[in-house]
Formats: structure tokens, C-alpha cells, sequence
């Protein structure tokens, strides 16, 4: 429980059909204020979203328990996050806490408790298949979650429950409030929960200020056409800002840490037609085929699949060719795998080999 309205709605949707339930809600690592006398506090757990998941259930007639979780948040999120920019890669950090800390550390406490289920409020839809478990897309496409929970596996799924995801957000709203939830009307969060502004450039210029350094800006040959102010201050696709004059507009396109540099180029060289992914995790166990098949690819969790081939080149890692070109396609993120509404699998986009050097 968070406190707010998605997994208000789960666990009442629950209690409503005879579950057992047990609300449990995780303190998780917020950065220290200006003078490190305290902590402010997560976006996820501030005192007032305690307050709100601690008021529905005891409406609910349910048990609330609080678990203190800053300690393996900060290794497992914060300190990889610092750690991927560093690499020169944009992480997914809500992909890395659902593997890390929702589905693994808390998931591994709920099953302590001797629960058959980890509930949460998240949009997708988990499907038993014979003996096999999907995890599909949810009912309402503007809001599913299916690309940050693909790193889920069989053992998971048979353990999960994701009551939202047969509903739109409306239609949540609506039973929040045929349950008289005061959470009905609360806004969603939004976002690095960890970052006490949502700036997240000016953490890592506290945290990781190496990556602030001025560095030059060259093109795909290696020329020298300007100076950054930090790499940490571009992403892939970024346009403005680069303070770079050409006779066409021009793009970031890779970011190399190994020289500290950005490198820009025109809006063809954003768009690739393949991508390697490392971290490879196929949810049903393996994946569909050990020969190249066909499927639809999301690279970022805005994005729309594009239909391609997907080849797996071992264990950990696969190889993908778009039908066509597509933008942005930016190392650190999930490349998540579909059959319909049906996700295969999920693996980390792996930086570019030519722009490595």
C-alpha cells in the first residue's frame, strides 16, 4: 500500500472478495536535506501517504505494517542509478525496483508472512495458461505497467495479483469512491520518488559530480563541433541546449563516457534498426524459440512496440531488427518484448558498439 488511490482500490477490491489481506507499505531512502540533519522524505512514503494508507485499512479492518527498506533501496536503486550514469547509460529505475526491491525483498518478506499473494496497485494482468503464467497488458492502454514489471518470473506470477489491471483509471476512481476511499480524488505520483525536488541533474551533480565536468561535443567522426557542460545534462534526442549552430538541426545521439563526450548528429542518425539487450529475462522461463521469431518491441516505457525480429543469442542476451528505424533508442532502458498484449520478455538495452570507443 502507498497511499494512494490504485492500491487503495486493490486491497479494498480484495477484503470485497474474501481475501485475507494484510496492508504492508515500505519506508524507502529519500535523499538527506541541505544540512543532513534529517532526511526528507521519499515521494512514495512522506508521512501524509502513511497517514492515507494507514486510514484505509483501518477502514478496510486490515493490518498495517510499515517496513524500513532505506537501507537495500539505496544499494539497490540509488547507488545503481548514480552508477549507470556513470557508465554513460539512462537506467529505468521503476524496471530495477520492481526486480530488486517490490518483487524480490518485499515480495520475499510477504511470503514470510506465509501469504499466498503479493498484491499491488500496479495496471496489468497476470493470466494462468495450462501450467504456464503470463503477464499481459492491462485493460486500460494509457495506463499499463506491463514494461516495468517484465523482469517478473514463473515463480512470481503464480504469487501476484494485480486487481487494477481489469479496470480503466476511471473506473478505479469510481469504485474508490462507491468505497468511500479518501483517496478517490488523490493525483498520481510522479517522477524519481527518491529526489527531494525531481531534479534529478542536480543530485548527480552532488553525487556523481565527475559527470559535470565540460567535455567536448563531437560528431559521429569523432569531430569536435562544441563543449557540454556535463554529460549528465543530455539524453538521446535531446535538440535544445546543445548551443551547437549547423545549417540542419542536430541531435544527441550517444553519450560516451569513455572520452567524456556528447555526440550530436542529424535526426536520420537517432533512428537505428537494431538493438543488442543484456540482463535477459524471459517470463515464461525461456524464451518463445531458440530461432529468430517474430514479435513487437518497446524500447521505453512511453513508447509504442515496433514490429521486428528478435533473435536470442544466449541466455542473458538478445539481438533485435526493427522493421524500419526507430528513434531514440537509448542504452540502460528495458527493450520488453510482446506478442499482442502478451509480454515475452525484457532485456537492457546495451550501448552501440561504434560509439563506444
Amino acid at each position: 500500500m502507498s497511499g494512494g488511490v490504485d492500491s487503495s482500490v486493490a486491497a479494498a477490491l480484495l477484503v470485497e472478495q474474501g481475501y485475507d489481506v494484510i496492508g504492508m507499505m515500505m519506508r524507502l531512502w529519500a535523499e538527506p536535506s541541505v544540512d543532513d540533519s534529517c532526511s526528507t522524505h521519499n515521494r512514495c512514503c512522506t508521512p501524509g501517504q502513511m497517514d492515507d494508507a494507514r486510514r484505509i485499512a483501518d477502514q478496510l479492518g486490515i493490518p498495517f505494517y510499515v517496513l524500513d527498506t532505506r537501507d537495500v533501496f539505496k544499494a539497490s536503486i540509488v547507488d545503481f542509478f548514480v552508477e549507470q550514469h556513470r557508465a554513460g547509460v539512462t537506467p529505468n529505475p521503476c524496471i530495477e525496483c520492481n526486480r530488486s526491491i517490490r518483487f524480490d525483498w518485499l515480495y520475499s518478506h510477504a511470503m514470510a508472512l506465509d501469504a499466498d499473494f503479493l498484491a499491488t496497485g500496479h495496471y496489468a494482468r497476470v493470466v494462468k495458461q495450462g501450467d504456464v503464467y503470463t503477464l499481459e497488458q492491462s485493460v486500460d492502454e494509457a495506463k499499463d505497467q506491463s514494461y516495468v514489471l517484465s523482469v517478473l518470473s514463473q515463480e512470481q506470477l503464480a504469487h501476484v495479483l494485480f486487481p487494477c489491471g481489469d479496470y480503466t483509471k476511471p473506473q478505479i476512481r469510481e469504485l474508490a469512491a462507491r468505497f468511500g476511499l479518501p483517496t478517490a480524488s488523490k493525483h498520481d505520483s510522479q517522477d524519481l520518488c527518491f529526489l527531494g525536488d525531481g531534479d534529478y541533474r542536480r543530485f548527480l551533480k552532488e553525487n556523481a559530480p565527475e559527470l559535470m565536468q565540460p567535455g567536448p561535443i563531437v560528431l559521429r567522426d569523432g569531430t569536435v563541433v562544441g563543449e557540454h557542460s556535463g554529460v549528465a545534462n543530455y539524453t538521446i534526442g535531446q535538440r535544445k541546449g546543445l548551443h551547437v549552430y549547423a545549417a540542419e538541426p542536430l541531435y544527441v545521439i550517444a553519450i560516451n563516457p569513455y572520452r567524456n563526450a556528447v555526440v550530436i548528429g542529424p535526426r536520420e542518425q537517432l533512428g537505428h534498426d537494431t538493438l543488442t539487450a543484456g540482463r535477459a529475462n524471459w517470463v515464461a522461463g525461456n524464451p518463445p524459440s531458440n530461432e529468430p521469431f517474430r514479435a513487437q518491441v518497446k524500447i521505453r516505457y512511453k513508447a509504442r512496440p515496433a514490429p521486428a525480429l528478435v533473435t536470442p543469442l544466449d541466455a542473458d542476451r538478445f539481438s533485435v531488427v526493427f522493421d524500419a528505424p526507430v528513434r531514440d533508442i537509448t542504452p540502460g532502458q528495458g527493450a520488453v518484448i510482446y506478442d499482442g498484449a502478451r509480454v515475452l520478455g525484457v532485456g537492457i538495452i546495451e550501448r552501440r558498439p561504434e560509439l563506444s570507443q
